[in-house]
This record gives structure tokens, C-alpha cells and sequence, in this order.
């Protein structure tokens, strides 16, 4: 039996029904999930009666049962009244409709918190609409857009915003290096990071790693088949001769990190080749990883480091423990038992940091964390670029 299908005529588009997706769209809306499912299945037998039925069709079958709910589930089930369409155009001839959804986005990327970057841009709606603009070229959005930020946020807003698009200009990739001990949020905050600045492209050291384990065997390279924090106990004997433990936990992560930063080289010089940004992750992303590369990319990229920080033992602990109950296969208990391994290694990790100049970032609370780190990385690039509006718009 043929699935019944669901013809959008504003996209010119057929696609089959799924009472699922209706039944989702009711509970959004308000309705029980029992009801909303019964509403959804008399719906499903009605178009497999006809065969197919417009997207409009299934909306004015839907609104009636939806009047016991009140007015407000109706609403919401509709949707809002369908905006003023306002067309871009761009200096290469194409022209895409203005979407506050992805002016937000692109206020979020240049450092701006997301509520004031969606306060902003549906004022730039407003301020179109008011005068009823119908088309816009690229160019005035962009300085229109500048003069709403210095307004309504202040010069460093707008600075921001300046910087951001003069960089996406540049078409120079960003390399962002976030490096952490284990529990210091490091893949938490590298994927806001990458939503904010539209990065697609993350990598994790640890997962490198597994890779190069599956293809180096353990008695060729014993240092690459453990833990960071117990490295050292797989150096070759002697090498720990008359070393501290500090020393030899050190000398085990160094040698580790050395072996992981082949293939961490390779993803990173895959991504100056595209040209693509890239955000890196992971405990082997200790504030030396890459420097020789960094010089060699020299002008052509923009690289970032960031080294994250939980400051106090208990607040590390309570971290490692939670993320063991959200993801078991990491085994916090096995983490917990070389705290004092983890704490020491993270107290050289923020030495070397320090001494290298790498911005540290305690980790204390997301969005806090998100800002400063997004603080750092706008700063790094109005280093780089110092246009005026004219120049950059």
C-alpha cells in the first residue's frame, strides 16, 4: 500500500506523511500526547482515503479539533503570522530573504551573547519593515547592522561585528586549540564554541589517538596504549631513573602528547590546505602542541589557544563523577583513582600555559566560560584586522 503523501505547495515539494511529526507538533502546541496522537491518526486514515492532501489541507482538518483546547494552542499549532519577506542582494548578483534566525547567528559568531544578538537583529527587522523596505544589498545590512550595534550595545559591539566580517573577508582559517585536563569541560565548550563561530569542522585529540591505536601496536609504542596520567608507566625502563614521581607523570604525558601531535598535524594542515576553520580539543592539546606549525602557517591562518581549568580538587572530582554517571564507558571510578595524578598534571599543564602566554580560562559555569573564551577569540582577531566600515562593508 502506497504511503499517503504531503504536498507543500509554497516549496513545490511531495514527501510522505508521518503521524509522528504531526503528533510532536501538537504536543509543542499544547496538546496531550494521547490526544495528540488520536488527532494525528484520524488525519493519517483521512489522506490515506484521498491519497494526498496539501500542508494547508491538514491544517484546516487539524485547527477545528483543536478548538476545546482555547485559542493560544491554535496559535501555537498554526504558527506565527508569516513575515514581510525582505530580499538581500549580494555584490555577486544572487539574493537570498532576510532571516533574523541567521542574523542572530551571525551576531552570536562576532562574540555577542545569544539574547542580545536576537534583541539585535529583530530590531533590524522592525527598523526594515517600519520603512518598508521590500529589497537590501548586503553592503547596507552589514552598516546598518553596525549603527544598531553601536546604538544599542555600545563601540565594542560593534567592533566586534567589524572585526568578525572583515575576518570572514580575509578567508583565512581559525584554528582554535582548547586544551584541558581530564573533567575541565574541554568537549562541552569546544562544541558551543564551534555552534557560535559556524565551525563544522571539531576534532578531539582523543579520538586521534584510538585511531593511531588501532594502527600502531601497543608493544611498538606501549606509551600510546594508556592513559595520559599513567603514561609514564610505560616508558622504557631506566627512563625514570632518578626522576621524581612529578617528573616521570610529566615525561609520560610529554611522550604521549608527542605521539598524538603526528596525527594532530595532520588534521591541521588538512585544514590550512581547504582553508577551513577547525576547532581542536583534548588533553594533548597542551599550549606547546604545533608551535613550529603555527610559525609556518604564519600569516595565511589565525590559530587560538585556550587552556580550560577546574581550580578547585572537590569541583574536579564532582565533575569527573558526574560525567561518569552521564557516560559510563568512561569509567570516572578509574579517573578518580588517580585524582592525584590528573590535579598534578593539570597544575603543569597551567604552568606551561602560563609560561607560553596561553590565556587560562577557569571553568566554573558554561555560558560564563563560552563568553570568555569567545572574549579571547575576538581579541586575537582585532589584532589581525583593523578596517573601518567602509573598508570592510
Amino acid at each position: 500500500m502506497a504511503r499517503p503523501v504531503v504536498i507543500d505547495e509554497s516549496e513545490g515539494t511531495r514527501f510522505p506523511f508521518l503521524r509522528g511529526i504531526l503528533t510532536r507538533s501538537l504536543q509543542e502546541a499544547g496538546v496531550p500526547f494521547e490526544e495528540a496522537y488520536a488527532i494525528a491518526s484520524e488525519i493519517r486514515v483521512q489522506i490515506d482515503e484521498v491519497g494526498e492532501l496539501t500542508t494547508d489541507g491538514i491544517r484546516a482538518r487539524v485547527t477545528p479539533r483543536l478548538e476545546a483546547y482555547g485559542p493560544e494552542v491554535i496559535q501555537r499549532y498554526l504558527g506565527p503570522p508569516t513575515p514581510a519577506s525582505i530580499q538581500i542582494r549580494y555584490s555577486d548578483g544572487h539574493e537570498t530573504p532576510f532571516s533574523r534566525g541567521h542574523h542572530r547567528m551571525s551576531l552570536v559568531s562576532c562574540g555577542l551573547a545569544p539574547d542580545q544578538a536576537a534583541d539585535v537583529a529583530a530590531r533590524i527587522y522592525e527598523d526594515l519593515v517600519g520603512h518598508g523596505v521590500k529589497e537590501i544589498t548586503s553592503s547596507k545590512l552589514r552598516h546598518l547592522t553596525h549603527r544598531h550595534l553601536t546604538t544599542d550595545l555600545g563601540a565594542d559591539a560593534a567592533r566586534q561585528y567589524l572585526v568578525w566580517q572583515e575576518f570572514q573577508r580575509s578567508k583565512r582559517p581559525l584554528v582554535v586549540i582548547l586544551g584541558g585536563a581530564v573533567g575541565s569541560g574541554k568537549s562541552t565548550i569546544a562544541a558551543q564554541i564551534a555552534h557560535r563561530l559556524e565551525i563544522v569542522r571539531t576534532q578531539s585529540t582523543d579520538m586521534l589517538r584510538e585511531v593511531m591505536r588501532m594502527m600502531v601496536p601497543e608493544r611498538l609504542m606501549p606509551a600510546l596504549h594508556t592513559s595520559t596520567f599513567k603514561a609514564w608507566e610505560a616508558l622504557p625502563a631506566g627512563e625514570g631513573n632518578g626522576k621524581d614521581t612529578h617528573a616521570a607523570l610529566v615525561d609520560g604525558f610529554l611522550t604521549q602528547a608527542e605521539l598524538v601531535s603526528v596525527a594532530c598535524e595532520a588534521v591541521i594542515r588538512r585544514a590550512l590546505r581547504e582553508r577551513v576553520s577547525l576547532v581542536i580539543e583534548g588533553v594533548h592539546a597542551h599550549p606547546g602542541l604545533m608551535r613550529g606549525l603555527e610559525e609556518e602557517a604564519g600569516a595565511d591562518a589565525i590559530f587560538v589557544r585556550v587552556m580550560l581549568a577546574v581550580l578547585k580538587p572537590r569541583e574536579l572530582k564532582a565533575r569527573i563523577k558526574g560525567r561518569g554517571k552521564r557516560e559510563p564507558d568512561r569509567r570516572a571510578k578509574r579517573y578518580l583513582n588517580y585524582f592525584d595524578q590528573i590535579w598534578d598534571l593539570q597544575q603543569f599543564m597551567l604552568s606551561e600555559a602560563d609560561q607560553l602566554g596561553v590565556p587560562i580560562v577557569a571553568n566554573e559555569e558554561l555560558e560564563d566560560t563560552v563568553h570568555q573564551v569567545m572574549t579571547i577569540l575576538m581579541a586575537k582577531l582585532a589584532d589581525e584586522f583593523q578596517g573601518t566600515p567602509d573598508d570592510v562593508f
